[in-house]
Protein backbone atom coordinates (compact mmCIF):
# COMPACT_ATOMS: atom_id res chain seq x y z
CA UNK A 1 0.00 0.00 0.00
CA UNK A 2 2.90 2.65 0.83
CA UNK A 3 4.02 1.92 -2.79
CA UNK A 4 0.80 2.73 -4.66
CA UNK A 5 0.22 5.45 -2.18
CA UNK A 6 3.53 7.08 -2.87
CA UNK A 7 3.10 6.79 -6.86
CA UNK A 8 -0.77 8.18 -6.52
CA UNK A 9 0.57 10.94 -4.10
CA UNK A 10 -1.86 10.36 -1.57
CA UNK A 11 -1.91 10.17 2.31
CA UNK A 12 -3.98 7.77 4.14
CA UNK A 13 -5.30 4.48 2.94
CA UNK A 14 -9.17 6.31 3.18
CA UNK A 15 -8.34 7.57 -0.20
CA UNK A 16 -7.05 4.44 -1.06
CA UNK A 17 -10.57 2.67 -0.38
CA UNK A 18 -12.51 5.91 -2.24
CA UNK A 19 -10.55 6.01 -5.14
CA UNK A 20 -11.10 1.66 -6.03
CA UNK A 21 -14.76 2.58 -5.19
CA UNK A 22 -15.52 5.51 -7.46
CA UNK A 23 -13.21 2.95 -10.09
CA UNK A 24 -15.52 0.12 -9.39
CA UNK A 25 -18.77 2.50 -9.51
CA UNK A 26 -16.91 4.12 -12.85
CA UNK A 27 -16.65 1.17 -14.38
CA UNK A 28 -19.91 -0.57 -14.02
CA UNK A 29 -21.78 2.51 -14.65
CA UNK A 30 -20.14 3.63 -18.25
CA UNK A 31 -20.66 0.19 -19.26
CA UNK A 32 -24.35 0.19 -18.37
CA UNK A 33 -24.54 3.56 -19.79
CA UNK A 34 -23.11 2.37 -22.93
CA UNK A 35 -25.47 -0.70 -22.96
CA UNK A 36 -28.88 1.63 -22.55
CA UNK A 37 -27.52 3.75 -25.23
CA UNK A 38 -27.42 0.57 -27.68
CA UNK A 39 -30.35 -0.44 -26.69
CA UNK A 40 -32.27 2.74 -27.26
CA UNK A 41 -30.93 2.41 -30.62
CA UNK A 42 -31.96 -1.19 -31.27
CA UNK A 43 -28.91 -3.12 -31.22
CA UNK A 44 -29.10 -5.88 -29.04
CA UNK A 45 -26.85 -9.24 -29.09
CA UNK A 46 -29.36 -11.48 -30.64
CA UNK A 47 -29.83 -8.92 -33.67
CA UNK A 48 -26.39 -7.67 -34.17
CA UNK A 49 -22.86 -9.74 -35.17
CA UNK A 50 -21.11 -9.92 -31.20
CA UNK A 51 -17.91 -8.16 -32.66
CA UNK A 52 -19.83 -5.23 -33.89
CA UNK A 53 -21.80 -5.40 -30.76
CA UNK A 54 -18.92 -5.38 -28.97
CA UNK A 55 -17.01 -2.96 -30.77
CA UNK A 56 -19.56 -0.48 -30.35
CA UNK A 57 -20.06 -0.99 -26.93
CA UNK A 58 -16.12 0.07 -26.51
CA UNK A 59 -16.41 2.89 -28.80
CA UNK A 60 -19.09 4.08 -26.37
CA UNK A 61 -17.06 2.96 -23.03
CA UNK A 62 -13.85 4.69 -23.95
CA UNK A 63 -14.54 8.45 -24.30
CA UNK A 64 -17.87 7.93 -21.42
CA UNK A 65 -15.50 6.52 -18.86
CA UNK A 66 -12.85 9.45 -18.25
CA UNK A 67 -15.87 11.89 -18.02
CA UNK A 68 -17.81 9.62 -15.50
CA UNK A 69 -14.21 9.05 -13.46
CA UNK A 70 -13.95 13.43 -13.38
CA UNK A 71 -17.76 13.61 -12.35
CA UNK A 72 -17.17 10.68 -9.30
CA UNK A 73 -14.32 11.71 -8.78
CA UNK A 74 -15.33 15.14 -7.98
CA UNK A 75 -18.70 13.74 -5.84
CA UNK A 76 -16.09 11.39 -3.67
CA UNK A 77 -14.30 14.45 -3.37
CA UNK A 78 -10.84 13.17 -5.09
CA UNK A 79 -11.21 15.41 -8.28
CA UNK A 80 -7.25 16.13 -7.27
CA UNK A 81 -6.37 12.79 -8.14
CA UNK A 82 -8.84 11.99 -10.84
CA UNK A 83 -8.84 15.06 -12.68
CA UNK A 84 -5.33 14.69 -14.21
CA UNK A 85 -5.78 10.57 -14.36
CA UNK A 86 -8.97 11.79 -16.60
CA UNK A 87 -7.19 14.03 -18.81
CA UNK A 88 -4.34 11.52 -19.72
CA UNK A 89 -6.91 8.91 -20.60
CA UNK A 90 -8.66 11.43 -22.63
CA UNK A 91 -5.28 12.87 -24.76
CA UNK A 92 -4.85 8.74 -25.21
CA UNK A 93 -7.81 8.22 -26.88
CA UNK A 94 -7.31 11.07 -29.11
CA UNK A 95 -9.80 13.67 -27.52
CA UNK A 96 -6.92 15.74 -25.73
CA UNK A 97 -8.27 18.67 -27.35
CA UNK A 98 -11.46 19.22 -24.97
CA UNK A 99 -8.95 20.01 -22.61
CA UNK A 100 -6.55 23.31 -24.33
CA UNK A 101 -4.09 24.37 -21.86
Amino acid sequence: MKGLKQRWGITSNWQIVIIFIVFAINGSLSAKISGYVLNYFGLYKHNVHWFLYYLILLVLVLPLYPFLLMVFGYIFGQSKFFFPFSKRMLKSIGLGFIFKE
